[in-house]
């Protein structure tokens, strides 16, 4: 066995193996601590890099966000612009109106926070469902009014039980008001909630209590009397009570609208007027609608709070039809007061002259059939002016039947009947004057008969109030006037207030004097209006009667003497009449029409006088010797 002194090579290698061992112990050690290192500086500079973008490059961007989350920009509706009569009289305005609002938005359960407010301010079954259906049918972050008109009570309770009711607030806005109620319904018309076709063209018809014109008045006008939403910053809570206000943006208020119609004299027609009347009245020489009166009417105030069921079926029920416009929808036949167009259209056609004398015996006879005159007996022989103030039938068949439809027709639309008229009330009916072609297009043939009934204002003529009136005053003026009912809008005048300002009718002035002279005729000439000629202060009234069927009188029962008060009020004819005055200066035109009046001489004359004696007591007679330009001005 050799010897080997301790420490040799065995030992010496062991040591070596062993120091190499740590050493690569030690280079793995390193190199994961430096891999591990560099993971680490990577994290670091990661997250040093994406907070230097959060904080320096999007700070301005987060800062915003997080500021949106406590202020809240919110749209508030403007005043509505306010309508005004000619004298500056308030028809269409606002008052204030303290309401409760719901954020749906703002709740977690929009059931349960109705059923706690009930609880503080009873809510009917219909208000509960109208808000629900609001509530599905608006953006969630849009109000819902859950009841307006609250009393200081109520506001106290709902502000107490604040914390019971999340996303209920209390607001104050404004409510359209109509003073007149009933007296002016129809011309300046009423608001209403817009409908859901409406609120996607402006975000100011999504605000709570919104309202858009629907009628009248307020229809035409809307976007002039709507103005533009302003804005509000307000700074808001965790669930979104409001602070306080940090910026407000006002908004343009609407813009008031002056119209022409006296409502003072409105109320005084319409107290002398019975149900089934209408009346128009105009400034014969700028054409401005004076008075638009028609019975029965409608409180528009009852629009803004929604309109019941029952009282829906009321006024559609009702054959008076009131929520309607007779003055420029209702449509009558005009009966004789359509026997200027008819004169007029002969002189201008040459199939007559004034003086050409028509004899009447009580009827005319034209083929199998007998086409009567209201005098029985007859006239006797008669001209183009005393058949004008005797209302002669036979003469004006037999001027029809020279004259032909059609140009009656055409004299009748240079007149304003069966045309569009331009006034500021939407849905104006322009009505029917009926020509052949119209009546082959049909499918049915024209005959002369129809000719001469039409001669007299019956057959199948359609025509407003409105159109009757806009004729009298171009018969009175020789002025193409038009309709109109805004004077002005934000204190500038809209119109022109002279005669001259409108055109001439292009008739001879002859024509025009001795239509104008039988109108005086009928009134102050003995003619069918005798009884109801004005008092000497305010001048002469020219005008015309006229009495209209309803159902047609049969031979058997003319030969058995047809009494007409006997028959059932709802058979008797209608009544009318047009008229102008001063008849040497016309200031004003008329028509009125009473619905089975029976006679025109007998019933709506003398309403016509008492409606221009109102006239003439509170927008003045005329001065001496003062002309038409002048008073225009």
């Amino acid at each position: 066995m050799s010897w080997r002194p301790w420490g040799g090579p065995g030992v010496l290698g062991g040591e070596r193996t062993v120091r190499k061992e740590e050493e690569r112990r030690r280079g793995i050690f390193t190199r994961r601590a430096a891999l591990l290192g560099a993971v680490q500086l990577g994290a670091f500079g990661f997250l040093g890099t994406r907070l230097y973008k959060l904080q320096i490059d999007e700070g301005a961007r987060y800062a915003t966000l997080a500021e949106e989350n406590r202020v809240s920009a919110r749209l508030f509706a403007p005043p509505r612009g306010r309508i005004l009569d000619r004298q500056g009289k308030v028809v269409a305005g606002n008052r204030l109106n303290w309401r409760a609002l719901l954020v749906a938005e703002q709740t977690a359960d929009v059931s349960a926070t109705l059923e706690t407010f009930s609880r503080i301010v009873p809510l009917a079954d219909h208000e509960r469902a109208r808000i629900e259906r609001e509530v599905r049918r608006n953006r969630r972050f849009v109000p819902v009014i859950m009841r307006e008109f609250l009393t200081w009570e109520e506001m106290a309770r709902i502000e107490v039980n604040a914390p019971d009711l999340p996303g209920v607030s209390v607001d104050m806005g404004t409510t359209r008001i109509y003073p007149e109620t009933e007296n002016l319904a129809h011309v300046v018309g009423y608001v209403a909630a817009p409908a859901e076709a409406d609120a996607g063209e402006d975000p100011l018809l999504q605000l709570p209590g919104i309202r858009v014109g629907r009628a009248g008045v307020e229809r035409h006008h809307d976007r002039i009397l709507r103005g533009r939403a302003g804005a509000v910053q307000v700074e808001v809570n965790a669930v979104g009570r409001v602070i306080r206000e940090l910026d407000r943006r006002e908004g343009i208020p609407g813009q008031d609208v002056q119209i022409s119609v006296d409502a003072e004299l409105q109320k005084a027609i319409l107290g002398k007027i019975q149900e089934g009347t209408t009346a128009v009245l105009l400034d014969a020489r700028n054409g401005e609608v004076l008075a638009m009166a028609t019975k029965p009417s409608f409180d528009p105030n009852i629009f803004n709070a929604g309109v019941s069921a029952a009282q829906w079926r009321q006024w559609t029920a009702s054959r008076s039809t009131p929520l309607i416009n007779k003055a420029t929808n209702g449509l009558y036949a005009p009966g004789s007061t359509f026997k200027m167009i008819v004169a007029l259209a002969a002189l201008e056609a040459r199939v007559c002259r004034p003086g050409d004398a028509v004899h009447c015996p009580g009827h005319l006879d034209y083929g199998d059939t007998r086409f009567h005159c209201h005098n029985r007996n007859g006239h006797g022989g008669v001209n183009m002016r005393t058949a004008i103030m005797a209302s002669c039938d036979v003469y004006f068949y037999e001027m029809a039947k020279r004259v032909g439809m059609d140009r009656i027709a055409a004299m009748a639309n240079r007149f304003g009947m069966g045309v569009d008229l331009e006034i500021e009330l939407p849905g104006t009916r322009r009505g029917l004057v009926p020509t052949r072609g119209w009546r082959q297009a049909q499918g049915k043939p024209w005959s002369i008969g129809d000719t001469i009934v039409h001669g007299i204002g019956q057959g199948f003529y359609q025509l407003t109030p409105l159109s009757l009136a806009v004729m009298t005053a171009r018969l009175a003026t020789g002025r193409a006037v038009q309709p109109h009912l805004t004077r002005a809008i934000a204190g500038r005048p809209v119109r022109g207030s002279r005669a001259e300002d409108w055109p001439s009718m292009g008739i001879p002035d002859a024509d025009m004097r001795f239509i104008r002279e039988a109108m005086w005729g009928v009134v102050n000439g003995g003619g069918t209006a005798g009884a109801s000629r004005l008092p000497s202060q305010y001048g002469q009234m020219a005008g015309k009667t006229g009495t209209t069927q309803v159902r047609r009188v049969t031979r058997e029962q003319r030969e058995r003497g047809f009494n007409v008060s006997q028959v059932p009020r709802e058979w008797r004819p209608h009544a009318l009449f047009v008229a102008y005055a001063p008849h040497d200066n016309p200031l004003y035109a008329l028509s009125v029409i009473v619905e089975h009046g029976t006679s025109g001489s007998g019933a709506a004359a003398p309403l016509a006088r008492d409606i221009l004696v109102e006239t003439f007591q509170r927008l003045g007679p005329v001065r001496p010797g003062q002309r038409v330009a002048e008073a225009g001005r």
